[in-house]
């Protein structure tokens, strides 16, 4: 085997950088599509701000959207770099929102446990 001479389709120079599968679904072991395994995951976080009596600020469920390509000259769609900073600020959002209800469901640790004393004394 030679560096730069793999046969696999992955390493070829057409095929590199074409997004895929991070995660490989085996539905053999359960039987779910990769759509419903992100399903799963889209009810899991739900539950876990309900649970925490977080409502997310913005969502799928706002409302009906209605898709359309802008024209380039389109005066409301904001500049790339805005669109990116919302994007970002977006996901910030969402992170905050999840790490808040993960520490809000989560029981707090005993104050007098500390892992580098013995309990036995």
């Amino acid at each position: 085997m030679t560096p730069g001479r793999c046969k696999g389709k992955a390493h070829q120079p057409e095929h590199l950088g074409i997004a895929g599968r991070r995660v490989l679904v085996s539905r053999k072991w359960s039987n779910k599509t990769l759509d419903d395994h992100r399903a799963e995951r889209g009810e899991f976080v739900r539950q876990l701000l309900q649970d925490a009596g977080i409502q997310p600020v913005h969502g799928p469920q706002d409302g009906p959207y209605r898709w359309e390509r802008p024209a380039p000259t389109d005066p409301d769609v904001p500049p790339r770099p805005v669109l990116l900073l919302q994007a970002v600020a977006e996901r910030q959002r969402w992170k905050a929102e999840y790490t808040a209800a993960q520490l809000a469901t989560s029981d707090p640790p005993p104050d007098n446990c500390s892992a580098s004393q013995d309990q036995a004394a």
